[in-house]
């Protein structure tokens, strides 16, 4: 199973939009007088000057047809940049950036709107060079005045991600048409030349008469492969591929982006999206419920081989997914307390008698990845967690991190009793079967916020769990945009949310996890932390000049976070199960750290008519 929430559906385009690849600091860069195709951070391109194409596509793979998906909830813009509303599904789509990372490598980025790069000796500034063919979607070209416009108001008016991941530009200088340069402040935040790089375009014309930080149903105006088509305001969207799009062949282009439409249809719940496809409403879903993918695809349909079945290996970071405190509330300040609630968590039960064994305990924030902290700090993680020895948890030092576990077996009594002696500690005793607060007399209480009805069983098994400590709880089920409006303001207690980071996290840790975006509307600090060690840490990271100081950050952050039990860890599976109808064909190789679907499958005609004709033998 997997939370999905439409404002980080949204954070996930923000996320691609100034990030766009795994990036971390940059090696070889050309000097400021020359510009390269290309960067990469940790050694070589992969891809040299004049590349045909990338190794996971089919350059041959013809153009056409209809992809049809699907998503829950709803949307209320066509604007994935701002605060306000929830974007559509795909409305990154239309938008392009400078530099545009492979999908095979971890830590590089190709020119894309720009036909160069170059990083300054000195770090403090990064050019970029435009391709006069960079065209809009109304034909005007795209010009450095567009670069500097797009800065100014995603970092002014767009979601407040862009300001806090910029913040290190000082200023932006554009000399002509087509050559653009950012003056960087802070030289140790070495991933953001590649942030910029791969911030979203947009055009200063388009939004001259125009408000930026307004919800809109008008099809906004990209350069991308995809405009948008019809729109079905919550319901549908359509997206359409540009016939005469610019960049189309581009050697980072070809083999891509083959189909001509791609829809969106929107469902109240996955229930009913399960039996939509199953149904031939739509034409692919990755399945993220266990119970679903084990019982419900038993049809005729799955054993005849025309609605597949399939896996495929994920190479990125899981992320973290997990029960995540709002530490804001005094109730969950002390680590204690929130440790507590993890002991009265049976993830290996509900893996067993729900899960269908098909997940693995999440023990970091860095989950699938070589970021993850494991074993005892490495010499290079104590240099730089030393400095802080006595302010965190001395188990940082001492203790490789693991979640509670239990038998399986359904009785939690042992890791119970671990809890109520945490909860005695902090200052709460159980009065008349209730869990109280000794000093103030204040019952514990809790709500779970969710929006995703599928997802009730799960807080159902852990309220008995911690209604056995004498906790009060309360499951508070809510639409979409309501669950959206309470995690904007912070007006919640415990909500499962995931967050997934790159292969090369950087200085855009500090919009999760920063004292900066505790107060902040609509920050992705989720859990309200604020600890001047995090921000260190995350400034380490930042300003790691090579892949295994990278690494030994990543890790010595991970550390300090888990043992400042923030949230309870829930589940990962480092795998994609899909189900699609079988009416596609797709390269031989998949791309290393993507699924490549949009970007690299396509309409089969043979199989596509073979299942025309099936639908309508079976109708």
């Amino acid at each position: 199973m997997r939370v999905s929430r439409r404002r980080f559906v949204q954070a996930s385009a923000i996320a691609a939009a100034s990030t766009m690849a795994p990036f971390s600091p940059l090696i070889g860069a050309a000097a400021a007088d020359e510009a390269s195709h290309g960067l990469s951070l940790f050694g070589d391109l992969k891809y040299g000057p004049g590349f045909a194409h990338f190794d996971y596509v089919d350059p041959a793979a013809p153009k056409g047809g209809l992809l049809r998906l699907a998503t829950v909830d709803t949307y209320s813009t066509l604007n994935p940049f701002t605060l306000k509303g929830q974007s559509a599904a795909g409305a990154g789509l239309p938008f392009e950036s400078l530099l545009e990372g492979s999908a095979d490598e971890a830590d590089a980025a190709y020119g894309l709107i720009a036909r160069g790069v170059s990083l300054a000796p000195d770090r403090r500034s990064v050019r970029f060079l435009l391709r006069p063919e960079a065209r809009w979607h109304d034909g005007m070209p795209i010009t450095a005045r567009d670069v500097a416009f797009s800065f100014e108001i995603l970092t002014t008016e767009g979601h407040p991600a862009f300001a806090n991941q910029l913040a290190g530009v000082d200023r932006v200088e554009t000399a002509g048409e087509h050559d653009v340069t950012f003056h960087l402040a802070d030289p140790d935040n070495r991933k953001l030349p590649l942030i910029v790089g791969g911030m979203s375009i947009v055009s200063e014309a388009y939004y001259r008469d125009r408000t930026f930080g307004e919800t809109t149903m008008d099809p906004p105006l990209g350069s991308g492969p995809y405009r948008v088509g019809a729109v079905d305001p919550g319901r549908s969207i359509t997206y359409e591929r540009v016939p005469d799009h610019w960049g189309a062949a581009l050697s980072l282009n070809v083999g891509r982006y083959n189909f001509d439409t791609i829809h969106y249809d929107y469902y109240r719940d996955r229930a009913v999206l399960v039996e939509a496809l199953k149904a031939g409403e739509y034409d692919l879903h990755e399945e993220f419920t266990s119970k679903v993918w084990a019982t419900q695809y038993d049809i005729p349909a799955v054993e005849e081989g025309w609605l597949v079945k399939d896996v495929l290996k994920d190479n990125t970071p899981s992320g973290v997914q997990a029960f995540f405190f709002n530490t804001r509330l005094s109730k969950f300040r002390d680590r204690r307390v929130r440790e507590a609630f993890a002991y009265a968590f049976d993830f290996e039960w509900l893996n067993k008698n729900q899960f269908y064994g098909l997940y693995e305990r999440m023990a970091s924030y860095f989950e699938n990845s070589e970021l993850a902290a494991r074993d005892l700090p490495s010499e290079a993680e104590l240099a730089l967690l030393e400095p802080h020895r006595g302010t965190v948890p001395e188990e940082v030092f001492t203790t490789p991190f693991v979640p509670p576990a239990t038998d399986g077996s359904g009785n939690n009594r042992r890791n119970l009793r671990t809890a109520r002696t945490l909860l005695k500690e902090a200052g709460w005793i159980t009065q008349d079967g209730a869990l109280v607060n000794g000093a103030t007399g204040e019952p514990m209480t809790v709500e779970f916020l969710y929006f995703e009805p599928g997802f009730e069983r799960i807080y159902a098994i852990f309220a008995r769990s911690l209604e056995r400590l004498g906790v009060g709880v309360t499951l508070r089920l809510v639409d979409g945009a309501q669950y959206e409006e309470r995690l904007k303001t912070h007006d919640f207690e415990i909500t499962t949310i995931r967050f997934v980071f790159s292969l090369s996290p950087g200085a855009e840790l500090n919009s999760y996890f920063s004292s900066a975006t505790v107060d902040q509307v609509g920050s992705f600090n989720i859990p309200g932390i604020k600890d001047p060690v995090v921000d260190a840490l995350i400034a380490d990271l930042a300003a790691a000049t090579d892949r295994d100081s990278l690494i030994a950050a990543a890790r010595a952050l991970d550390r300090v976070l888990l043992w400042g039990h923030y949230m309870v860890p829930q589940w990962y599976k480092g795998l994609h199960h899909l189900v699609y109808w079988n009416k596609f064909a797709r390269p031989a190789v998949k791309p290393r750290y993507a699924r490549g679907v949009i970007d690299t499958w396509w309409v089969d005609r043979e199989k596509d008519d073979a299942l025309r004709a099936y639908r309508k033998g079976t109708a």
